[in-house]
């Protein structure tokens, strides 16, 4: 046995995924969440080998025992990095741009006011109950900031998986990933005490403050030198994808480990960085590979965690009556204070960034679950022999128990308490719409079976079999939409339709990173308003694009013009290449509105949409023809290099197109085709990387005109 012992971490580490596989696939169509039903496995194989029911087996009882036994710090370092830098590669910019007011007043004062209630509560509850008379102010404290720090996986994935407000989920989400710095920061300006030499020299503000700048300081640097390297070797993508996760666990490492700062905030910012300003810049199949890899490793990350989680707490708390009395009162007023702090906050809420309704708020309380870094940072305290062992076994007790009953109760009924709030209700007009294409998919199916039956060679099916498996018949819906809800309902699928578009045209080649991002934003502002505003409402793009105020005042004045124009063709260069891409994707929704109308999803009282639509399209494709008619008429000469430009970004763009369509047509295989991609690549590069400079410009200039004289 003593042989094969090191292979039992990775049985019980594969033995783990295939439950959570399996958990996943039975759980797909049930009201419980996933991570719910891994934690309550964990928890059965705990209780399981605490029994002795696996001492039969040598192996699996010592190999539970030692995940019972693991060392936080291996939680801490091996699965947070995943979660925190995934979380951030996957946050939408600009909403997270608007919520960002209201989850750092969640995060930072919220966590404070929380931490402060909690151990004030825990001090309160020392004086009546002798068990606890050994708790003081650092405890209690220490206990509040570790407790304080929400994790709500489940919730955020329930939120993602009704497709709720991607607003309210970023809110969500972006909580969790700041208090996450914000309760570490906190919780060791309390247990370093314990951990280190016992005494605190400098003061908690000043050391909160030092430790939020270093770190964010760090992740941005770090963050700017890899963005840095990776744009700048023409290296394959897995090299470039081994860089940023490499990267990720540096930062977080050299943070937490050497530099004693917090590890969470400085790879939270290195992702927020590496995501608005590395993502555009990266080819998109790195970024295609990348947001694969991290889900992938982020769903590894939860299932094991979550297990061992439930393994912990079985293995290692020791339950009483008494002290469950206690967690049970911990619990409620945890809730109650949550909720408190989201009061006092409120007005401030409501009003900042995308603003919070009554009940979001109920929501944000009840949604407040703890996990994982709970209890990794409550096993520190646990294995920390400076602190006294009643108290160390009840900081363990009180997180597992708050823990298992967050899971176990605000998770499993977050879902029940969103439809009592109506916050998961479907506007009419998209019910409609979406009633009338499944309509339209089953008359399909239903014209194609009745093809299928004439047929001599399938003479002998048996077709009732055949209709059970037809396209399932939608539902009459009795809703009824008007025609400004249908309006609003499909301008929002031309914003879907556009943003396709721009993934489509920048993986192309045909428009730069530069014009993507600039779109992309303008379409963010437009969903900001829920299909409300009017799709000639693009201020963001025209207010850039109008930018030439100053050489149009140096018209006057021939030589400064003549220069000031010959330095600013790469902005009129980007102006140009922004307003041909928005045309084209505008002519492309002026189809897509041709074809809505011309289907079956409209009827009769509800085609005058399309038309409403396709006369916005049109005023923006005038606007923007009229820009870059003057923009030619004003600066011929850049105007010229941005057509030259352009007309490379087709070449290579062709050159590409043609690769592909080889490698479908299977001419060539998709190793040989890499050397011909990476070519097209490195000149695409090259015309990215060009540039030109004030001091090169002002001695061309003064040679023509030298020259001339």
């Amino acid at each position: 046995m003593e042989e094969t012992s090191f292979l039992i971490p990775l049985l019980l580490t594969i033995g783990g995924l295939v439950i959570g596989a399996l958990l996943k696939s039975l759980l797909q169509h049930t009201r419980i969440p996933y991570t719910v039903g891994l934690f309550a496995v964990g928890l059965l194989v705990g209780l399981l080998n605490r029994s002795g029911i696996f001492d039969c087996w040598n192996g699996l009882s010592e190999g539970v025992s030692s995940v019972a036994n693991i060392n936080p710090d291996l939680i801490l370092y091996l699965f947070l990095p995943i979660l925190i830098f995934d979380a951030a590669y996957e946050l939408n910019l600009h909403i997270f741009k608007k919520t960002l007011a209201n989850a750092t007043l969640l995060a930072v004062p919220g966590l404070i006011i929380c931490m402060l209630l909690t151990g004030a509560l825990l001090m309160g509850i020392s004086l009546f109950v002798p068990e606890l008379s050994s708790w003081t102010w650092g405890f209690a404290l220490m206990f509040g900031a570790l407790i304080s720090a929400t994790d709500p996986v489940a919730v955020v994935a329930l939120l993602h998986e009704l497709k709720t407000s991607k607003r309210f989920s970023t809110l969500v989400d972006a909580e969790s990933l700041l208090n996450d710095g914000t309760g570490i920061v906190c919780f060791m300006l309390f247990f370093g005490t314990y951990a280190a030499t016992g005494e605190n020299s400098s003061s908690p503000v000043m050391e909160f403050i030092q430790v939020v700048s270093i770190s964010t300081l760090l992740g941005f640097l770090l963050a700017r030198l890899v963005i840095w390297f990776i744009t700048r070797i023409n290296s394959e993508e897995m090299i470039q994808n081994s860089v940023v996760i490499l990267s990720a666990y540096l930062t977080f490492i050299i943070s937490q480990y050497y530099l004693g700062v917090s590890g969470v905030i400085a790879l939270l910012v290195f992702g927020l960085t590496v995501t608005y300003v590395g993502k555009p810049r990266l080819k998109p199949q790195v970024n295609n590979f990348m947001e694969h890899f991290w889900e992938l490793l982020t769903y590894i990350a939860n299932t094991l965690i979550f297990i061992l989680v439930g393994i912990v707490i079985a293995e290692k708390v020791d339950f009483t009556w008494s002290a469950f009395g206690i967690l049970i009162l911990i619990y409620v007023c945890l809730n109650l204070i949550r909720f408190a702090m989201i009061m006092l906050l409120y007005p401030l809420m409501k009003r900042m960034g995308y603003g919070l309704s009554k009940r979001e708020s109920v929501i944000l309380t009840w949604g407040g679950l703890r996990g994982a870094l709970g209890m990794t940072l409550a096993l520190m305290v646990s294995y920390t022999p400076a602190i006294p062992e009643d108290v160390r076994s009840q900081i363990l007790f009180f997180t597992a128990g708050i823990v298992t009953l967050t899971l176990c109760i605000n998770a499993t009924t977050t879902r029940w308490l969103l439809n009592r709030l109506g916050l998961i209700n479907t506007p009419s007009a998209r019910i409609i719409l979406e009633n009338k294409i499944q309509k339209t998919i089953r008359e399909n199916s239903e014209k194609y079976l009745e093809r299928l039956e004439k047929r001599e060679a399938l003479t002998g099916t048996n077709w009732d079999k055949v209709k059970h498996y037809l396209f399932p018949e939608p539902q009459e819906t009795p809703v009824a939409a008007g025609t400004h809800a249908m309006l609003t309902e499909v301008r929002l699928r031309v914003l879907d339709r556009e943003k396709a578009l721009c993934h489509e045209l920048y993986d192309q080649g045909i428009i730069s990173q530069y014009t993507f991002r600039r779109l992309m934003n303008s379409l963010d502002e437009l969903y900001d308003h829920d299909g409300t505003y009017p799709l000639d409402h693009r201020n963001s793009i025209f207010r850039f694009c109008n930018r030439t105020a100053l050489l149009n005042s140096l018209r006057n004045e021939p030589y400064l013009h003549n220069l000031m124009s010959f330095y600013f063709r790469k902005r009129i260069a980007l102006i140009y290449d922004l307003g041909r891409g928005f045309i084209i994707i505008q002519k492309e929704d002026l189809k897509f509105l041709d074809e809505l109308k011309n289907s079956d999803l409209l009827n009769k009282e509800q085609k005058p949409v399309a038309d409403i639509l396709k006369e916005e399209i049109t005023q923006n494709i005038d606007a923007m023809n009229l820009l870059i008619n003057n923009l030619a008429v004003s600066f011929p000469k850049a105007y010229n290099h941005a057509l030259t430009l352009k007309s490379i970004r087709m070449l290579l763009s062709n050159e590409r197109k043609t690769i592909r369509q080889l490698i479908e047509n299977g001419v060539l295989s998709e190793k040989d085709a890499e050397s011909l991609l990476q070519k097209v690549d490195e000149r695409t590069d090259e015309l990215n990387t060009f540039r030109y400079t004030i001091p090169g410009t002002i001695l061309r200039s003064l040679f023509k005109r030298k020259k001339k004289e």
